[in-house]
């Protein structure tokens, strides 16, 4: 029950037992289409160019960014969080220009906060910006901040790592143009997949650069012709063939659930989770309105030692559940309820398990 990788289903864990076949082959490049087409049905988007970039989330936020963006571009990016600050980082290794835009952590990126940096900052090329930011529990209106990108004439780029499969992504709806995900949160596959879908306007321009896209490996022109090719596919890379045939069945267990039917699975068993937490006595760091419902974020109480209930949880109940990251570091808990795992048995678990560990000492010592 930590921030990922999530619990992963029997039937997820036995499609990767199966035969290995050439990542060439007739039918797995069917499998191929199969599983662009599902991933379209959850980004809710009809992108040609949308398939999963061999690697986590990461290498997902490193595509995107690497096709989009060249030197000397001015990127505004959106930080309120461990994952915020990374999209500055990659934005400097290409040369481009960042302009941030912070919110307190805990708190929502404000989209009248980036439309004033927009107005200021001419030029903007593209605005980046985490729709689920892992390190805080915290869910932003990108919706709203693709439509300010939109009318000041920039691309965007979205995070969606962990909200794939909890909450609504709308990526047609909100016009976005390059998005990234991970199969280790809520689609509870097994990390090492990032699932990537690019607009047509974001295609055209890496059509256009003025410069080679730096990284051979996530040039999207060339992971096309392998992954979306119309005719004969061609060799791009060895595809992780297992890990295909995981994500192919997890997304196939969502669809059959039905996304609304996923989303509100994660809303109505966090609300039990939350009121556990508070009859606790603990802390909920982000307020309801732009709370996740797959990963919540509490204070760790007052004289509590961070590590030391979690190691205890980890060795006497066999349950994780994460620590904080960045300002949070020794502050909070990072409790996830991502896919298979959003369950209310999980929940309860979770909760007499902490409950027994902050009421009792250590008995190891």
């Amino acid at each position: 029950m930590g921030p990922g990788p999530s619990p992963v289903s029997h039937r997820v864990l036995h499609a990767m037992s199966q035969s290995m076949v050439g990542h060439l082959d007739p039918q797995f490049i069917k499998l191929m289409d199969k599983v662009n087409d599902q991933l379209r049905s959850c980004f809710q988007s009809k992108n040609k160019m949308t398939f999963p970039i061999s690697g986590p989330g990461t290498a997902g936020m490193e595509a995107c960014f690497a096709n989009l963006v060249e030197p000397g571009d001015k990127v505004l990016v959106c930080r309120n969080g461990v994952f915020g600050e990374r999209m500055r980082h990659m934005v400097q290794r290409l040369g481009g220009e960042p302009i941030i835009v912070d919110a307190e952590w805990g708190k929502p990126i404000d989209p009248a906060d980036v439309e004033r940096e927009l107005k200021k900052s001419v030029g903007v090329k593209v605005v980046a910006a985490v729709h689920a930011e892992t390190s805080t529990g915290v869910m932003s209106d990108v919706g709203a901040i693709c439509a300010l990108s939109r009318r000041y004439d920039a691309l965007t780029i979205v995070d969606c790592v962990t909200s794939l499969g909890g909450v609504p992504v709308d990526v047609d709806g909100w016009q976005c143009d390059a998005v990234y995900s991970g199969t280790q949160k809520c689609l509870s596959a097994p990390p090492g997949l990032s699932p990537v879908s690019f607009s047509t306007r974001a295609v055209e321009h890496v059509k256009n650069r003025r410069t080679k896209v730096v990284s051979w490996f996530y040039d999207i022109g060339l992971l096309s012709e392998y992954w979306s090719g119309e005719t004969k596919r061609t060799y791009h890379h060895t595809a992780p063939i297992s890990m295909i045939y995981a994500l192919h069945e997890a997304l196939t267990a969502l669809l059959e659930e039905g996304l609304s039917k996923s989303w509100s699975r994660h809303r109505t068993i966090s609300s039990k989770l939350i009121s556990g937490l508070e009859g606790l006595g603990l802390d909920v760091l982000v307020e309801p309105a732009s709370r996740l419902p797959q990963l919540t974020v509490v204070k760790v109480p007052d004289g509590v030692n961070d590590s030391e209930i979690r190691t205890r949880l980890l060795d006497e109940f066999d349950l994780e559940i994460g620590g904080g990251l960045g300002q949070f570091a020794g502050k909070a808990w990072r409790i996830g309820l991502m896919g298979h795992g959003c369950t209310l048995d999980n929940v309860d678990y979770c909760l007499s398990s902490l409950g027994d560990c902050l009421r009792s000492p250590d008995s190891s010592k």
